[in-house]
């Protein structure tokens, strides 16, 4: 009973599954504002109508999804003091810089240009209103590069020096924590994360009209267009992560070896597709390996030293005093595969569509192709979750890497029944608002493309008037 009112149990289930929740919705917001522009820049440069009723179609399904993850941001902040508040005490200083930034500079934009953008269709010059759905886009990129600054002071702590009689780190240098290198690496990976799910949710948007033979000119269009951007942005998901295993490995390695679960310092290092063996990395039943990659994930040869984890448990003991500093093996383990897995088979599922709808294709679409294509949406929200997990519980048992562990990190007069309580609370209202969050994607999808009345110029090409622009969301 007391472990199931311990504060520091229920206030990390409580920040873990608001953050995962909010984290639904923060890549589909990057990606589709991204995304949208692009077709917006398309419908300016081409006058195609067709582009133009992709823009309204998922500018809707964009702006639903926006809501709804500024409301389960805010409420996120709220635990730092909540729940954390020996956490917000030791790193507030530093942590709190680039929160700041992105709070007044990249969302203060982000949500001027949206207005701009909603209201401005038939008031704004063409190439202006253009504009302000690309100030959101990269508002929204910006905002992510901030978080994740600060996110990387937690994983690898710099441009900070530690105040003794305050018993707290302190701001020095905003500039290396803005430059942290796991900041570097983690941003773009995040952001062609992000691709690929806005990219996955048009093309299943764009197969469930296809399947029943509905809007067809241009949901062929927005079919292809989401098939080749999830394969551009898996690509470079991948090759982000490469340079994001580079720097973990040097500011993390303790989390490298649980992401293999691998014991002792190898040399090369293999890397296991599925592994069955006792927790303790005593004996392996069964093993599929890829041999040398773990090696050239972590070092870029092939025969490189990967250190294990009972040689970095000694060390971190040695450095830090008793204590397991080892984090849970098959959360670390599992979660980096299947973040792996789960974006590859969403990139597989694009390929195999691209060449399904290929001009020239003689047959015609199976019906199980479409419903695969429906069904390959949440695959790279999922990867995104996953590869969340791994990258914070592969840093425990610390909250900031080497200076301040989880279990000091927690408000001292916070009871659990009163962490039990909200989170209770959270999970309820949360789970309503992502019913209403699913039925009104749902509906605006199903809905499809408005029509537009168009029409032609003294060529005959299709021209739409501004005045009939007006979009009601």
């Amino acid at each position: 009973m007391n472990e199931l009112l311990d504060p520091l149990i229920l206030a990390r289930w409580q920040f873990g599954l608001t953050t995962l929740y909010h984290f639904l919705f923060v890549p589909l917001t990057i990606g589709m504002a991204f995304l949208v522009a692009i077709l917006q820049t398309a419908w300016v440069r081409t006058d195609n109508p067709a582009y133009l009723r992709l823009v309204k179609l998922f500018g809707k399904i964009f702006l639903i999804n926006f809501a709804m993850g500024v409301v389960t941001g805010i409420v996120q902040e709220f635990q730092f003091g909540m729940n954390w508040s020996e956490y917000s005490r030791f790193v507030g200083d530093v942590f709190g810089a680039p929160l700041a930034i992105e709070g007044l500079a990249a969302f203060f934009v982000e949500a001027t240009f949206i207005g701009l953008w909603i209201f401005g269709w038939d008031r704004l010059p063409r190439l202006l209103h253009l504009a302000s759905i690309w100030m959101v886009s990269l508002a929204t990129i910006a905002s992510a590069y901030f978080i994740l600054a600060a996110n990387a002071f937690m994983q690898n702590p710099v441009g900070y020096a530690m105040n003794a009689e305050r018993g707290r780190a302190e701001l020095t240098d905003l500039g290396a924590v803005l430059t942290n290198p796991v900041a570097l690496a983690a941003f773009p990976h995040t952001i062609f994360a992000s691709l690929m799910f806005a990219a996955t949710v048009i093309v299943a948007v764009a197969a469930w009209h296809l399947k029943r033979g509905q809007h067809l000119e241009v949901m062929r269009k927005a079919l292809r267009f989401g098939l080749w951007s999830n394969i551009v942005a898996f690509v470079g998901t991948a090759i982000s992560g490469d340079q994001l295993s580079l720097a973990m490995v040097d500011a993390q390695p303790m989390k490298m070896a649980a992401a293999e679960g691998l014991y002792e310092t190898s040399a090369p290092a293999s890397f296991s597709i599925f592994t069955l063996g006792t927790p303790d990395g005593a004996s392996e039943l069964f093993s599929i390996r890829i041999p040398y990659l773990l090696s050239f994930l972590s070092t870029h040869t092939l025969d490189g030293e990967v250190e294990g984890i009972n040689d970095l448990q000694a060390q971190y003991a040695a450095q830090w005093g008793p204590g397991d500093y080892t984090p849970i093996i098959w959360v670390t383990y599992w979660s980096f595969r299947w973040m792996i897995a789960l974006g590859g088979l969403a990139a597989l599922v694009s390929v195999v569509g691209l060449w399904l709808t290929r001009k020239g294709a003689k047959r015609p679409v199976h019906p199980l192709a479409w419903k695969i294509a429906i069904w390959t949406a949440p695959l790279p929200m999922i990867a995104a979750l996953v590869g969340w997990i791994f990258t914070e519980m592969g840093r425990q048992p610390w909250i900031v890497f080497g200076l301040l562990k989880t279990e000091a990190a927690v408000s001292p007069n916070v009871a659990g029944w009163q962490v039990l309580v909200s989170l209770a609370v959270f999970t309820i209202v949360y789970g309503s608002l992502a019913v209403v969050e699913f039925k009104l994607i749902t509906k605006a999808a199903q809905e499809g493309p408005p029509e537009i009345e168009v029409d032609t110029d003294a060529d005959g090409r299709p021209r739409v008037d501004p005045d009939k622009l007006a979009i009601v969301y």
